[in-house]
């Protein structure tokens, strides 16, 4: 009896030792297996750089589709797309330093003054009228506010008067977009050129862009426009602009004086202003 327990249990033994032996080789092999296949896939990924793109690829689509999904909000993807803002970086070193000084001096950001700046100079090449004037001007009427609005109902950047030059806006798609930066300024330079044809002058179309065509006195709007002009120049041509903050309690509009109802045969029709300003 206990002879019989005796080779059972040798039995077992043998068995169980041989199971053991037969997983460690399986298992040495599968592992060495292993190795030579990753050390290929390597030397394959190695020789054959679209294989390794495409695995990359796959690779990142994998662990995409397993990232949480993101919280809810109510922000738009397109946004950006609607965003007047870009890098002053990207600018050309003479818009560049306009932009930051701009930036410096009305405290507005560099990034939504670069894209005035870039349009300013965009626009200038086209009409001929120096850039740095449409900025001195925007400074001047608005401080680089697009939502601006004087008591007479000029608005925006340049402070056009959108009830006399609506139809300026039409094309653009009607005139909320007077509150459009870029927008804002295009029609308003088409409205100093109007105005400086119908003066024959760039001071005196300054004059009739604030509405003081028919005044004596400008209210000193032309020579501030100027003595921006003057600065911006300085900076654009890389030359230290004298800093000047400015006002914190802006003046009053100068009043745009409306034509006579009836006028005298043979007499000079009255001048319209077609601006008016904030400033």
């Amino acid at each position: 009896m206990n002879k019989a327990f005796d080779v059972t249990a040798r039995g077992l033994r043998t068995f169980l030792s041989d199971v053991a032996d037969g997983f460690f080789e399986i298992t040495h092999n599968g592992f060495a297996l292993v190795g030579l296949a990753i050390v290929f896939a390597a030397l394959a990924l190695v020789a054959r750089p679209d294989l390794r793109k495409t695995g990359e690829e796959e690779l990142m689509g994998w662990l995409q589709s397993r990232k949480p999904a993101p919280e809810a909000t109510d922000l738009e993807p397109t946004a950006i797309e609607r965003t007047t803002a870009a890098s002053p970086a990207d600018l050309p070193k003479q818009q560049a330093a306009v932009a930051y000084w701009l930036s410096k001096k009305y405290r507005v950001a560099a990034e939504p003054l670069s894209v005035l700046v870039a349009e300013a100079y965009g626009i200038g090449k086209r009409t001929k009228i120096d850039p740095t004037l449409i900025l001195a001007i925007m400074a001047v009427e608005s401080s680089f506010n697009p939502f601006a609005q004087s008591q007479d109902g000029a608005q925006g950047l340049m402070q056009v008067m959108t009830r006399v030059h609506g139809d300026k806006y039409e094309s653009a798609g009607g005139t909320l977009t007077a509150f459009d930066p870029v927008t804002n300024m295009r029609v308003g330079v088409k409205v100093l050129q109007e105005c400086i044809a119908r003066a024959g002058s760039l001071e005196g179309g300054l004059r009739y862009y604030v509405g003081a065509a028919n005044l004596e006195d400008d209210g000193g709007y032309a020579a501030k426009v100027m003595a921006e002009h003057e600065r911006l120049l300085q900076v654009a041509n890389g030359r230290a602009a004298l800093t000047v903050t400015p006002p914190s309690v802006r003046p009053q509009p100068i009043p745009v004086v409306a034509p006579p109802a009836k006028r005298e045969e043979g007499s000079e029709p009255a001048k319209v202003a077609l601006l008016s300003s904030v400033s």
